[in-house]
């Protein structure tokens, strides 16, 4: 008798079954990515504060940046940098060195998933190395500020973690703990708004 192929779906609040080794784009919901990335904790929860910070408030952040960083951008593209951590609503949020260790196969599912995501929301399955960049960018001004401010990083340390082109970058940007509920509400709003400005400019 064949042995059973283990399952490696996921049942979603909506109702979705999310396969992980073959995510398609009929399967995902923002509902669903808000409310996991609402509830999954940066940083393995080691951080200050009566609340987790969570990769959705990361996300909001990260889009901010982004934004205030390139005023011209495209609202696709910001819709991108805001989602720029989708996977992890299923695949949980694992710090650098856990990913280094996973290797490659953690990084192959990271990009199926991306790529379905991308896909379910109009974007391009695979973002121009350009755009790449600058969210990159973004995600490591996210990640200093995060570091000093609630991880209990030195500064000299994350100068070194995490290294800037000018630390004025950080100028203006808070941190923001709150119930997840409340994150969860506002990466829905912040979804509907990009997608209003893009099917704005499509049509």
């Amino acid at each position: 008798m064949a042995a059973r192929r283990p399952r490696a779906w996921q049942r979603m609040l909506s109702g979705r079954r999310l396969d992980l080794l073959d995510p398609t784009p009929v399967d995902i919901e923002i509902g669903d990515i808000a409310h996991g990335l609402a509830f999954v904790a940066r940083w393995n929860g080691q951080t200050r504060g009566d609340w987790p910070y969570s990769v959705a408030e990361h996300s909001l952040l990260v889009e901010q940046i982004f934004a205030r960083d390139n005023p011209d951008a495209e609202p696709r593209w910001r819709l991108a940098a805001l989602l720029h951590d989708a996977p992890e609503y299923v695949i949980g949020d694992m710090i650098s060195p856990v990913k280094a260790a996973l290797g490659a196969e953690y990084g192959a599912m990271d990009e199926r998933l991306t790529s379905a995501i991308h896909r379910r929301f109009g974007l391009p399955a695979t973002l121009p190395m350009a755009v790449k960049r600058r969210i990159k960018a973004a995600d490591r001004i996210s990640a200093r500020l995060e570091a000093v401010t609630i991880a209990g990083f030195a500064p000299s340390e994350a100068v070194r973690l995490f290294p800037l082109p000018d630390d004025d970058a950080l100028a203006g940007l808070t941190i923001a703990l709150r119930p997840p509920s409340e994150t969860r509400r506002a990466y829905l709003d912040r979804h509907a708004e990009l997608m209003g400005l893009i099917d704005a400019i499509r049509s």
